[in-house]
């Protein structure tokens, strides 16, 4: 993990998000991906808070991305370690979101979603 590995890695995966193309989002991520977020629980009734592999990632980003027609991300700071990045954003209602995202073979096999107070 480089520096212009976690800035390109951001930059196509904010233009994912912006695109609204679940396909592309989740060309990013390995088959046998884990991601959690707080709004897992919600959107799908996992108290875990977590999904496991595409197939559930593609439930839960899907129903997000219905609900949410005008989701827009925009980057605030990118950051690296030995296999990780951290993309601090900015999402539609100005709310800051890190999300966190490490690394195997080139796609994400781990990641959450960690969430600031609403503005």
């Amino acid at each position: 993990m480089d520096r212009d590995f976690a800035h390109d890695f951001a930059q196509e995966w904010v233009a994912a998000w912006n695109s609204h193309d679940l396909e592309r989002i989740l060309s990013h991520y390995a088959d046998d991906v884990s991601f959690s977020s707080p709004h897992i629980v919600n959107r799908l009734g996992k108290v875990s808070g977590e999904v496991r592999g595409k197939a559930e990632l593609r439930d839960y980003w899907g129903s997000g991305l219905q609900g949410e027609s005008d989701l827009h991300f925009t980057i605030e700071d990118i950051r690296y370690s030995v296999d990780t990045i951290v993309i601090n954003y900015r999402n539609q209602r100005v709310r800051l979101v890190a999300e966190v995202l490490r690394f195997q073979d080139g796609l994400v096999c781990w990641g959450c979603g960690a969430y600031a107070e609403d503005p």
